[in-house]
């Protein structure tokens, strides 16, 4: 028997995490991955395991110890079983046939198995699944922080506003109730840290932590293809490290679609620049009437800005029943100062600090002038900006990289996923695809089956659809029957004072099963999910009806919604025909 003592691993970007609980004592017998310690930071806790077989002879530190790295944990003796090295992410050699990873196509001893090129939703979750399957992977973020868009100034940092926005509005209408607060003092300095610390800094550095206990390679910098099983990375010095790869997984996301002709202008910003917060302009326009410029567009007039937003088309939220959007609309209208339909931007003019629009329309051309120009008129892929012809994959002349069913790209050793494969461009969609790539490359035998895919705007109210819409229906001229129910007769509405929803069931004629629902009224964005695993799950209007829901809820408004198709509805009355 020797003594040895066991040390803290990698535990990514910490440098004083607390010990909260320690699940041993001397004496103890402990087999490989048993687990030691528990740490906890700001951000995240996680338990250190054993990487032997031995028995615990003394414990080196004590429950409220800060420690980093290299810091002592134990000493023990191996006993038995030889000692086992720290986890590397190898390729799994145990695994049976069905199971086998890809036959590597680079022979390189230096090449990782898998090399993920962007660390959004679906980069990091695309490593993380490949290393938990034993794979060695490095992850390029071009970045200081990985999470990508989505976590670093998107998604994560817009829902923190408009919790914000909820908060200063939902005290606004508590004043018609007989409950009045004072108006709010707005410190922006403050917001941002908690928004960047709090919020982002919490998620990201959870990522990072996770991305060391996995053991994946972080790079940092930007990386471009060199050949079909080469990327360079060129940081922020301007130095190029080579990384050679088995398989590669392209998820460099999109960026915000440039107006031609717009002036370069410190106050025309895009989506990233709405989210620094700089300041809370007088007058603000929003050039495009979809998801993430109303997003905006709600937590900025909850701070005080008047906003104005013009659309190319004749409704907000295109792609989105118009019974959906019009409470929200509705509401928009009141609160807003103008929204114009059908009606294009022909030029934007600076005028000292401010910018001067012109409209047009049906009646001819207007005017009008702003402080500050919020450009949100879509995304567009980045499929054109690593070099990915160098690799063999083909990029269309928009961006987009085409796939399989397997995220396989023209170049079978080759992924993509997320945005830059094509619409819908969201998070969860790339998620999900990430695991799908991972696992392919890792050589098990699945696919992408996923039959709707939830679009949620977190505005106020919060707009949700899943499936098949009605407009769509009518396109492609499917049979549906549909359903709805109004939340004017919700208790739980009633009592939140928000009565404007309505949950809509659309069912195929047929079969009766459920095939597309959409949501409008506060929270609609989390009530969706049980449409989404009903279509998944083929349920029709009575194994949703027949559901026992809780009450009050906004919830039950989904089985309410089923029992007006079904005719058994007590809740409403409705005249049989």
């Amino acid at each position: 028997m020797a003594n040895k003592t066991f040390t803290i691993p990698d535990i990514g970007n910490f440098d004083s995490v607390e010990v909260i609980e320690i699940h041993v004592k001397a004496g103890d017998s402990v087999k490989t991955d048993d687990a030691l310690i528990t740490l906890e930071s700001e951000k995240a806790s996680m338990d250190i395991p054993a990487t032997f077989d031995g028995v615990v002879q003394e414990l080196l530190l004590k429950v409220g110890d800060k420690v980093k790295q290299g810091d002592n944990i134990l000493s023990y003796d191996i006993i038995g079983a030889k000692e086992t090295k720290p986890v590397e992410t190898k390729s799994a050699e145990t695994k049976s046939d069905s199971t086998k990873p890809n036959e590597p196509t680079n022979n390189n001893d230096d090449a990782y198995d898998v090399v993920v090129l962007g660390s959004g939703p679906g980069g990091y979750t695309a490593a993380f699944r490949a290393a938990d399957l034993g794979l060695k992977v490095a992850l390029i973020e071009r970045f200081s922080s990985i999470g990508g868009v989505c976590l670093n100034v998107g998604c994560i940092p817009s829902k923190a506003l408009l919790h914000m926005a909820k908060v200063i509005t939902e005290a606004e209408d508590a004043s018609h109730h007989g409950i009045k607060f004072n108006k709010p003092e707005i410190d922006l300095e403050k917001i941002r840290e908690w928004k960047n610390n709090d919020v982002v800094g919490k998620l990201t550095g959870g990522l990072s932590q996770m991305a060391g206990q996995r053991k994946v390679t972080v790079i940092e910098g930007y990386g471009k293809f060199t050949g079909s099983n080469s990327i360079d990375v060129e940081d922020k010095d301007k130095k190029t490290t080579k990384v050679n790869f088995n398989s590669a997984i392209i998820a460099v996301g999109s960026k915000p679609i440039v107006i031609p002709n717009t002036p370069d202008h410190a106050n025309i910003i895009d989506s990233t620049g709405a989210l620094e917060f700089k300041d809370i302009p007088e007058r603000m326009l929003i050039v495009g009437g979809g998801i993430i410029g109303l997003e905006m567009g709600t937590v900025y007039d909850a701070l005080g800005s008047k906003i104005t937003v013009v659309e190319l088309a004749d409704g907000l939220i295109q792609g989105c029943d118009r019974d959906l959007v019009r409470p929200l609309q509705k509401r928009m209208e009141k609160r807003f100062e103008n929204i114009h339909l059908n009606t294009k931007v022909v030029e934007i003019k600076a005028d000292g600090d401010n910018l001067k629009v012109t409209f047009e329309n049906k009646d001819g051309q207007f005017e009008d002038t702003f402080n500050k120009v919020l450009i949100s008129v879509g995304r567009t892929p980045n499929g054109k900006l690593i070099d990915a012809e160098l690799a063999g994959v083909n990029v269309d002349d928009r961006g987009f990289i085409n796939v399989d069913r397997q995220f396989k790209t023209n170049v079978p050793h080759i992924y993509a996923i997320g945005d830059v494969i094509g619409q819908p461009m969201l998070a969860h969609k790339a998620t999900h695809e990430a695991k799908i790539a991972a696992e392919v490359i890792a050589g098990e035998k699945v696919e992408y089956q996923a039959n709707v895919i939830p679009s949620v705007a977190y505005t106020d109210p919060e707009v949700a659809w899943v499936g098949v819409t009605e407009n769509e229906a009518k396109q492609n001229n499917i049979e549906i029957e549909k359903s709805a129910f109004p939340w004017a007769a919700s208790g739980r509405a009633l009592s939140n004072n928000r009565t404007e929803g309505l949950t809509k069931l659309i069912f195929d004629k047929q079969t009766k099963r459920l095939i597309g629902a959409g949501i409008v009224g506060v929270n609609a964005g989390e009530l969706i999910a049980e449409a989404c695993l009903a279509i998944e799950m083929g349920a029709d209007a009575q194994d949703i009806g027949l559901t026992i829901h809780p009450h009050p809820t906004l919830s039950e408004s989904v089985a309410m919604a089923s029992e007006v198709y079904e005719g058994t509805i007590t809740d409403l009355f409705i005249r049989k025909r």
